[in-house]
């Protein structure tokens, strides 16, 4: 078999938390041996580009050019020159600068023309910032959400993601948000420009079916499920195989999917 690429979530497959996970960075460097083209795909809009190579690189995973992240996708949601209120992380700041877009100050929403509001997580949310939000929405602006991952894995166990904050302002304003990131479309959009096209041989490594494995569908490439983020040991299948998730390998790790795609290689 030809090296395909391979595309890793990074929270709960490489790390939990920036704590690499067991044998994750020597099987990134396995599966580049072998030619395998290994890609970061996460949901995790906080942090910039910059700062995920680096928190990479220090736990011995270079990574430039090959990080993805969901504010990426959601910047391609907005146009050059709207306004947009930023409820998220620098990583959000970053990616809708790129895209020429311009964030309107926290303290000037309530009287400042909103084009769309583009919530992330983030560890400042509060009351206020919700107000402000929803209020925008209401008054017409898109709502837009990197991801909707309601839970984010930690070596301590699950805390409130993204997707908990973005439930909340949705709820106030009263619509549905659009979602940028894994599994949807303006994601996958954003992996393929970046490869060139994708193949279907191509593999999607996660620990959330929900999430990673509906990815793997978007995409038309192969998912292998692992069990060291939220999906743990033991954990029954029913209820992501009745999503319409294809797994095609079910395993404890990235090491083990390393291995698993070296030798049927």
């Amino acid at each position: 078999m030809s090296p395909v690429p391979v595309l890793c979530d990074l929270d709960g497959v490489v790390w939990l938390a920036h704590r690499p996970i067991a044998g994750s960075a020597e099987a990134i460097a396995a599966l580049r041996a072998r030619g395998h083209r290994v890609l970061f795909v996460t949901n995790n809009s906080s942090a910039t580009v910059a700062e995920q190579e680096r928190a990479l690189a220090a736990v011995g995973v270079p990574a430039d050019g090959d990080v993805v992240t969901s504010a990426l996708a959601g910047a391609r949601l907005v146009e050059a020159g709207e306004r947009i209120l930023v409820c998220g992380g620098p990583g959000v700041e970053e990616a809708i600068g790129a895209r020429g877009a311009i964030s309107v100050p926290h303290d000037v929403a309530d009287s400042s023309p909103i084009d769309a509001v583009m919530v992330g997580f983030h560890r400042h949310f509060d009351y206020e910032i919700m107000r402000r939000a929803a209020g925008a929405v209401r008054r017409g602006a898109r709502l837009i959400a990197t991801n909707d991952d309601a839970t984010y894995p930690t070596p301590d166990g699950p805390i409130p993601g993204g997707g908990s904050i973005v439930a909340a302002i949705a709820t106030a304003a009263g619509v549905n948000p659009v979602i940028a990131g894994k599994p949807h479309t303006a994601m996958a959009t954003v992996v393929r420009d970046l490869l060139g096209g994708l193949p279907a041989d191509a593999v999607m490594v996660g620990d959330r079916p929900s999430t990673d494995g509906l990815f793997a569908r978007t995409l038309g490439c192969r998912y292998a499920l692992v069990r060291s983020g939220v999906t743990p040991a033991g954990t029954g299948r029913a209820a992501f195989d009745a999503d319409g998730v294809e797994v095609h390998v079910d395993v404890a790790d990235l090491a083990a999917v390393a291995r698993w795609l070296i030798e049927s290689s």
